[in-house]
């Protein structure tokens, strides 16, 4: 079976991308999914590539039961456009960038994450690293709200059905 391969972007992949990643992935294991994904983070830029998540955006998680420890940054490369079937964007700047860097034909892979949280009435996920501890809560919730909604997304477009 395919597993369904996505990829969450930000920048430095320190706070946003990998938030998103460990909710997402927390959201699959209980609804017994996970082996249905293939799930990874990554940024734009390369500043902080083999680096743990911040440490507050760890400890604003570790707080929800999210554990996020193992991850470790890496800048977005140009096989990932090939290899995997979404590319979520968390903001403005990193949707562009991955816009311009991707190849014509898998454009249609790349979307921002809040997409699938048209209720909130954003389209950016604020980077929290210059915020205090609120910043990091913020993200998590529209991060849940998110992951929420893009399961939901994959459910009713039947790219994911419980008899695949």
């Amino acid at each position: 079976m395919e597993k369904i391969k996505v990829l969450f972007v930000c920048m430095g992949n320190i706070c946003r991308s990998p938030t998103a990643e460990a909710v997402f992935a927390k959201l699959i294991e209980e609804q017994k999914l996970s082996h249905h994904f293939y799930l990874d983070s990554a940024g734009t830029h390369a500043s902080h590539s083999g680096e743990p998540p911040d440490r507050r955006s760890q400890q604003a998680a570790q707080e929800r039961g999210i554990d996020m420890s193992h991850l470790r940054a890496r800048k977005v490369i140009n096989g990932d456009f090939e290899d995997f079937d979404y590319l979520l964007a968390m903001d403005d700047d990193n949707y562009s960038i991955l816009i311009n860097a991707c190849p014509e034909r898998h454009r249609h892979k790349i979307k921002y994450f809040l997409e699938y949280a048209p209720h909130l009435g954003e389209r950016e996920v604020p980077d929290p690293y210059y915020s205090g501890q609120q910043g990091f809560e913020r993200v998590l919730d529209m991060v849940e709200q998110a992951a929420s909604g893009y399961l939901q997304s994959l459910q009713a477009s039947g790219n994911l059905t419980p008899h695949h």
